[in-house]
């Protein structure tokens, strides 16, 4: 085998994260776009993570970005089950107990379903994908 045909499984992580920063980049800025704020990215806590913390408005944003190559499986959105619902939203009142300055704020979960090409993906934004009265 050539060693340019090779390829590592320790690499695997890397490029997932590549692409993963990528396509959460390419969903920050088309928020960007339509007016919200970046507030924080890739927070992470023990029970979750929150892959964008954005403003949109008075209202404080937690945008999950899903991304899926194709749809074969089902678009990105169709992976942000009750369970994925239930990590983001621990992972945002973790966030706002640790930024109490948010705490007041009208808060909303975004999912971004992302898909294509990582370097210029096709992005679907879901307003308000899901409720905390949603969760189970």
């Amino acid at each position: 085998m050539a060693a340019s045909s090779f390829r590592s499984d320790a690499a695997a992580p890397r490029d997932r994260r590549a692409v993963g920063a990528s396509v959460e980049a390419a969903a920050r800025d088309h928020l960007m776009t339509q007016g919200m704020i970046p507030i924080a990215a890739n927070v992470g806590y023990r029970l979750g993570e929150l892959d964008l913390v954005m403003r949109d408005g008075d209202s404080l944003v937690f945008v999950e970005v899903r991304y899926r190559r194709d749809d074969r499986f089902g678009g990105g959105a169709a992976s942000v089950d009750w369970r994925k619902c239930r990590k983001i939203v621990r992972a945002a009142q973790l966030f706002l107990l640790h930024h109490p300055r948010w705490a007041d704020v009208p808060c909303r979960f975004d999912v971004i379903d992302a898909e294509g090409d990582a370097a210029a993906p096709t992005l679907t934004w879901l307003r308000d994908a899901f409720r905390v009265d949603d969760i189970r």
